[in-house]
């Protein structure tokens, strides 16, 4: 079991760009990214777009070289002098969103149990944006400490402010928590990615329990993702190339980003307690973290200092890519009013060659001690107990009848949008043309 003190959690979020991963790079961004150079006893990866939709809506050995090469990028990141070796926990993805949770080798034997959740936020609630959850129960001693960690992927575009407003709401409404099982056999220890239709039969068998969202009295909540929330409600103009922010180290440049953040429109949003509620960000010290070009991206991995930062012109630089977290509540600040959680880096990593977006962590140290139960009185206003938004009773049903879409979308993608299937298109062309002509033979004779 843990003992007192506090938990290394370190969270990413990067947004794939449906490509695979060169882990050799990500692995490298990722050692130089733990705080102090000490290694994180949790790490958390929260990936958007982490393959094309034929691949993802379809799941299984689809998807599985994706995942396989951040399996490779935390062991290539652990191998540093003192490294900490890390044992795979679970990964899940709902459509093309997922959630990958490594654990230090040591503290493997202090998750309990995991609960799991997950939505379609895209066309047709289906995965094309989406979230997906993880809960797990951390002991700490004679305790048991909650975690709970969301990856997400809200609408794009400049305009949609208000429909990623929306799609937070049914984040709180529809991402309902439901156990996993232990798995058996010699792998039970070390979970494999969870099938969609494992994902059902979760669903299916938890009817008539009690729903818990991602608001609970006694989790902690980290989420994490491409919220792609913008620097403006429309897209530039041509002109508006010469006002993007260039590396400069005086707040007083018009470059200087700092000048684009004060538009940015999550800060506008939760000030104005639209959306994210309760959560908390740390000060953003970097730069947008999207859209950068394809020049960028072709000179990533030689320039890895991008002394200059080239953008793509049809949208303006954001910071799509953050993570929130939702801080200790007001009856644990009146018990142990010494405890807190402690930010110890925010930033954004180096563009990688395959995306136009920059990964993001966050390292945070969470004190090793269970978020005690309120007593009656305490905190009845606190997020915790009173969501922004009640559960969607409907939301099992929801769920299920969007994966349906999402395995005929996948199928169709895939005999249309990949190599494979259009193979298999030929085959049977040629296939039917072969046929025809031999019983067209066999007629005429």
């Amino acid at each position: 079991m843990a003992s007192t003190g506090s938990l290394n959690v370190l969270t990413v979020t990067f947004n794939c760009g449906r490509r695979l991963i060169r882990p050799e790079i990500f692995g490298r961004q990722l050692c130089n990214a733990f705080p102090n150079s000490h290694s994180p006893d949790v790490l958390v990866l929260c990936l958007q777009e982490v393959a094309p939709i034929a691949y993802s809506f379809l799941g299984g050995s689809y998807i599985v070289p994706y995942f396989a090469l951040f399996h490779n990028a935390v062991a290539l990141a652990a191998k540093v002098p003192g490294g900490t070796r890390y044992e795979h926990v679970i990964t899940r993805n709902v459509g093309m969103t997922a959630c990958m949770i490594f654990v230090s080798r040591e503290h493997r034997r202090c998750v309990q149990w995991i609960e799991t959740a997950g939505i379609g936020l895209g066309f047709k609630e289906m995965g094309n944006k989406g979230a997906v959850g993880f809960r797990l129960g951390y002991a700490v001693a004679d305790e048991v400490m909650e975690l709970t960690f969301v990856a997400t992927h809200l609408a794009p575009m400049e305009h949609a402010m208000k429909r990623r407003n929306e799609d937070w709401m049914n984040i709180v409404r529809g991402l309902v928590f439901t156990p996993v099982k232990d798995r058996k056999g010699p792998k039970a220890s070390q979970r494999e990615c969870i099938s969609h239709e494992e994902s059902e039969a979760l669903l299916a068998d938890h009817q008539g329990k009690q729903l818990k969202g991602i608001y609970t009295p006694n989790s902690h909540l980290i989420l994490a993702g491409d919220l792609n929330y913008r620097t403006s409600d429309t897209a530039p103009l041509p002109s508006d190339i010469r006002v993007y922010p260039q590396p400069t180290s005086s707040p007083t440049d018009p470059h200087h980003y700092s000048h684009l953040l004060r538009k940015d429109q999550l800060f506008r949003e939760r000030t104005a307690g639209r959306t994210f509620h309760g959560l908390t960000e740390a000060p953003i010290a970097f730069p947008p973290t999207y859209k950068y070009s394809n020049k960028a991206q072709l000179r990533a991995e030689s320039d890895a200092s991008m002394r200059t930062w080239e953008w793509a012109k049809h949208r303006w630089p954001s910071w799509c890519d953050r993570i929130l977290w939702l801080d200790l509540p007001v009856w644990t600040e009146t018990r142990s009013p010494n405890a807190g959680i402690a930010v110890e880096k925010y930033d954004a990593l180096p563009l990688n060659p395959t995306s136009d977006h920059r990964p993001v962590v966050l390292g945070l140290r969470v004190p090793l001690k269970a978020i005690p139960t309120p007593r009656d009185g305490e905190g009845e206003d606190d997020l915790r107990m009173s969501p922004p938004f009640a559960i969607d009773p409907e939301w099992r049903e929801r769920r299920m009848a969007a994966r349906r879409k999402e395995v005929m979308v996948g199928l169709f993608a895939y005999m249309f949008l990949t190599w494979e299937g259009l193979a298999i298109l030929l085959a049977l062309v040629v296939g039917a043309i072969g046929g025809w002509a031999i019983v067209r033979s066999m007629l005429e004779v």
